[in-house]
C-alpha cells in the first residue's frame, strides 16, 4: 500500500538522532504566524515521501541558496517529474541537488559549483542525517595529538616556527593544544611562522578564526577579521522554511528563546551581525611574517585563515593554487537526510572574496612524490619557504617529533561549517 505524506512532515527534523525532535515539531513548529512571504512557493501538499523530499530540497534552495536568484521556477525545475523515478532514492536527491547548484554562474558564464566530476557539486552536498555527530570530528584531534609536526629555526633576530595542520576540527577539540603551542611560541619569540595547510580541506569557521586570533598582534583587536554575507531573502528574515529547523548552540544543544525552542529563523543573518572581529588570544605578539604551504587540497576554512590575515600581515603562499571556496554553510535537515547548500559568502576586511578559482601562490612549487616526510627540510614546499626567509635555515632545525602518522581527519572534503550564530 502506498503511503501518502504531507509536506510539513518532510520539511522538519524528525530523526531519532535528536532527543528534542518530537518536542520541536510539537512546539517550535507552531511559532506565531508569519506575515505573507513573497518568497514562498505553492507546491503540492501531499505525495510520496520521495516526492516531498525532492520538493523540500528545491524549496530550501529557493530560500537559502547563495545564488537563489538564478534558480528556475518550481514548474520549470519540476523535481517530481525529473527525479522521482531515479533509484536508489539517495541518488535521486543527489542529482536534484547537483542540478540546482549548476544555475549560479560567474561573470564568465560558468557555474560556480562546476567540477569535472559529473554529479558532484564543488561545494554543496548531501549526507545521511544520522552521520551528523560523526562527520565533523577529527579522530586524532584530541588533546596534544592535533599538531603532529612542529619545528624551530633560529634567526639572527627572531625564530622561525613550522606547524602542520591537517584540518580545523571543532574548537573544543583543539583549543587546549593550540593554546599550549602558542604559549611556547611566546617563550621562544617566534617572528616568522610557517603553517602547512597542503592537506587541510577546511572544517569549522570558529577554529580557523581562533587560530587567526592567536597569530594576530594585540593591536588588531577590534579590527574586522571577516564577514558572512547571506542572500537577500535570508538577510531580510524571509526564509520562512527555517522555522522548520531547530537551532542549536556551538555544543549542539537546543536553545530556549522567548519561551520556546529557537529555530534557525530566529537567527540574525544581517551582515553586521555576522561580522567577526579580531580578539587577541594568548600572549604571542611578535609575528612579523606568515608563510602558508598550500595545494589544490587547501580549501574553505584554510583559505579563510589566509584571507583574514592578508590585509594585516605580510604573507607568502608556497605550493600550488588552492581549491577556491569562499563560501560556507550550515546543515539543513530534510527527513532522513542533511543537506549543505552554499549559503554565505566569506569576505575579508577589504571586502574581498573573489577566489572561487583558488588563491594564487607567490612561490609555485611542486610537491614531492618520492616519500620525503612532512616536516623535512628536504621536502620541496618547506624548503622553498625556508629559502625565502633565509637560505641558511636549511642547514639546521630544532625538530619536536610527535605522532609518526598524520592526523586522520573524517571531515567531509572542502567544508566550511558555521555553528555560532546570534539570535535576533
Amino acid at each position: 500500500m502506498k503511503t501518502i505524506y504531507s509536506l510539513k512532515s518532510l520539511l522538519s527534523v524528525r530523526m531519532p538522532l535528536f532527543v528534542f525532535a518530537i518536542t520541536f515539531c510539537a512546539y517550535a513548529c507552531t511559532t506565531p504566524s508569519i506575515e505573507p512571504n513573497p518568497y514562498a512557493i505553492t507546491t503540492p501538499q501531499t505525495g510520496s515521501r520521495k516526492e516531498l523530499t525532492l520538493d523540500s530540497i528545491f524549496l530550501y534552495a529557493n530560500q537559502i541558496y547563495l545564488w537563489r536568484s538564478n534558480l528556475p521556477s518550481y514548474e520549470v525545475f519540476n523535481p517530481r517529474g525529473k527525479y522521482k523515478n531515479i533509484s536508489p532514492e539517495r541518488t535521486a536527491y543527489q542529482r536534484a541537488l547537483y542540478d540546482l547548484t549548476q544555475y549560479g554562474r560567474n561573470i564568465a558564464g560558468a557555474p560556480y559549483e562546476w567540477t569535472p566530476y559529473e554529479g558532484h557539486a564543488k561545494y554543496s552536498y548531501l549526507e545521511d542525517a544520522t552521520s551528523y555527530n560523526s562527520s565533523y570530528s577529527a579522530t586524532s584531534a584530541t588533546t596534544d595529538t592535533y599538531i603532529t609536526h612542529r619545528q624551530y629555526w633560529p634567526l639572527p633576530q627572531g625564530t622561525v616556527a613550522y606547524l602542520y595542520l591537517s584540518s580545523f576540527p571543532t574548537l573544543v577539540d583543539v583549543q587546549h593544544e593550540l593554546d599550549r603551542v602558542f604559549a611556547d611560541f611566546t617563550v621562544r619569540g617566534i617572528t616568522h611562522l610557517i603553517i602547512d595547510l597542503r592537506h587541510n580541506a577546511g572544517g569549522f569557521v570558529e577554529s580557523a578564526a581562533y587560530l587567526a586570533d592567536l597569530i594576530a598582534p594585540a593591536n588588531l583587536t577590534g579590527k574586522k577579521m571577516f564577514s558572512e554575507q547571506f542572500n537577500e531573502v535570508v538577510r531580510a528574515g524571509k526564509a520562512s522554511l527555517l522555522t522548520k529547523q531547530l537551532y542549536r548552540d556551538a555544543q549542539g544543544n537546543p536553545v530556549l528563546f522567548n519561551g520556546r525552542l529557537a529555530t534557525m529563523a530566529d537567527v540574525d543573518y544581517r551582515e553586521d551581525a555576522n561580522t567577526h572581529y579580531f580578539s587577541k588570544k594568548g600572549t604571542l605578539n611578535s609575528i612579523k611574517h606568515v608563510s602558508f604551504l598550500v595545494s589544490a587540497r587547501t580549501a574553505s576554512a584554510s583559505e579563510l585563515l589566509i584571507s583574514c590575515l592578508k590585509p594585516y600581515l605580510p604573507t607568502t603562499l608556497i605550493g600550488q593554487q588552492t581549491y577556491g571556496k569562499p563560501i560556507g554553510f550550515f546543515p539543513i535537515y530534510i527527513d532522513q537526510y542533511c543537506i549543505y547548500l552554499s549559503s554565505f559568502l566569506l569576505r575579508n576586511a577589504d571586502g574581498w572574496s573573489d577566489y572561487f578559482q583558488g588563491l594564487t601562490v607567490d612561490i609555485p612549487t611542486e610537491e614531492d612524490e618520492s616519500g620525503i616526510p612532512i616536516g623535512s627540510v628536504q621536502e620541496p614546499l618547506l624548503s622553498a619557504a625556508l629559502k625565502a626567509i633565509d637560505p641558511k635555515l636549511l642547514k639546521t632545525a630544532v625538530f619536536l617529533p610527535k605522532a609518526d602518522t598524520l592526523t586522520v581527519c573524517t571531515l567531509q572534503a572542502n567544508v566550511t561549517v558555521k555553528t555560532k550564530f546570534s539570535l535576533r
